[in-house]
C-alpha cells in the first residue's frame, strides 16, 4: 500500500507491504532504496514475492517520484540524513532491520551504513551499486574538458550572448540521459554525488554485505561490484547473468531466492 509522511517539510511517498504498519512489529523489515532517476516503483516484483515473508519497504527518494523536487542541492550526506530520519520517523531504527540500494541508493547505503547505521541494521545488500569513481579512457576526458569549455563560453560577458544559444545546445546533446533530463537543481545534485569516490568508507562498514550485479552492467560494471567485495570485510558477491543495471529485474527469481538465504542467515 502507498503511504505519505512528512519529513525536512517535504511529503515522502512510500509503499509499504504492511496492511497495518501498527501491528507490523517482530517481523524482518526490508527497505529498498532506488537509482537514479527510477522510482519506488521499481521494486513492484520485489515487494510482491516478499511481502508474505517480510515488511517490504520502499520510498520515493527526494526528487524522484512523486516526492518532487528539492529545494537546494542534496549531497550524498544530505540523503543519508534522510534516511535516517525516515526509519526514525517509521519507527524502524531499533527493529530487525536489511536495506538493499540499487546505484544511486547503493551509493546513498554504502556512506550511510558506514558513517552513521541504524542500530538495527543486521545486514545490507548492494545491487549494481553506485559509488566508486569509474576508470575513463582519453576520450571520455577530452569530452569532459569540451563540456567545460562549453559552459565557459556561455557564462562570458557578451561573447556568451552570442555563442549562448548554440553551446546550450550541444551541452544539452553531450552530457548523459540522466543529466539532461534533470532540472538545473537535481543537476547540481547529481554533480555532488559524483564528486565523492566512497571507496574509503568500504572498509567502515560493519553489516554483513551482500552484492548482486548484473554481469553485463554497462552503468556500475562488474569490476566494481568486485572492487567492493573486495573492500568491505563482511561481503559476498553473486554475479546474474543474463543481467544488465537492473539485474535484480532481469533475474528476479534467483534475486529473491539468494536475498532471502542471506537474510535468514545473515
Amino acid at each position: 500500500m502507498e503511504h505519505t509522511i512528512d519529513i525536512f517539510g517535504m511529503t515522502i511517498h512510500y509503499l509499504d507491504s504492511a496492511p497495518d504498519p501498527a501491528e507490523a512489529g517482530g517481523r524482518r523489515v526490508l527497505v529498498f532504496l532506488h537509482g537514479w532517476g527510477a522510482s519506488k516503483e521499481t521494486f513492484a516484483p520485489v515487494i510482491s514475492a516478499l511481502q508474505d515473508r517480510y515488511r517490504v519497504i520502499a520510498p520515493d527518494l527526494p526528487g524522484f517520484g512523486k516526492t518532487g523536487e528539492l529545494d537546494r542541492p542534496w549531497s550524498i550526506q544530505d540523503y543519508g540524513s534522510f534516511i535516517e530520519a525516515f526509519l526514525e520517523a517509521l519507527g524502524l531504527t531499533e527493529q530487525p532491520l536489511t536495506v538493499c540500494g540499487h546505484s544511486h541508493g547503493g551509493r546513498i547505503l554504502i556512506k550511510w551504513a558506514a558513517t552513521r547505521p541504524a542500530k538495527g541494521l543486521r545486514s545490507m545488500v548492494l545491487i549494481d551499486s553506485a559509488g566508486l569513481r569509474r576508470r575513463r579512457g582519453a576520450g571520455w576526458y577530452a569530452k569532459v574538458y569540451a563540456y567545460k569549455a562549453g559552459k565557459k563560453l556561455t557564462e562570458a560577458p557578451g561573447l556568451g550572448k552570442i555563442l549562448s544559444p548554440f553551446a546550450e545546445g550541444w551541452l544539452a546533446r553531450a552530457g548523459s540521459a540522466d543529466y539532461r533530463e534533470a532540472s538545473p537543481v537535481m543537476r547540481q545534485t547529481m554533480n555532488l554525488q559524483l564528486e565523492e569516490d566512497l571507496g574509503y568508507c568500504l572498509p567502515m562498514i560493519k553489516a554483513p554485505t551482500l552484492l548482486f550485479w548484473g554481469e553485463q552492467d554497462t552503468d556500475t560494471p562488474l569490476s566494481q561490484g568486485r572492487q567492493m567485495e573486495r573492500g568491505i570485510p563482511d561481503a559476498g558477491l553473486v554475479v546474474l547473468s543474463p543481467a544488465g543495471h537492473y539485474a535484480y529485474l532481469d533475474q528476479l527469481p534467483a534475486f529473491v531466492r539468494a536475498l532471502t538465504y542471506f537474510i535468514e542467515n545473515a
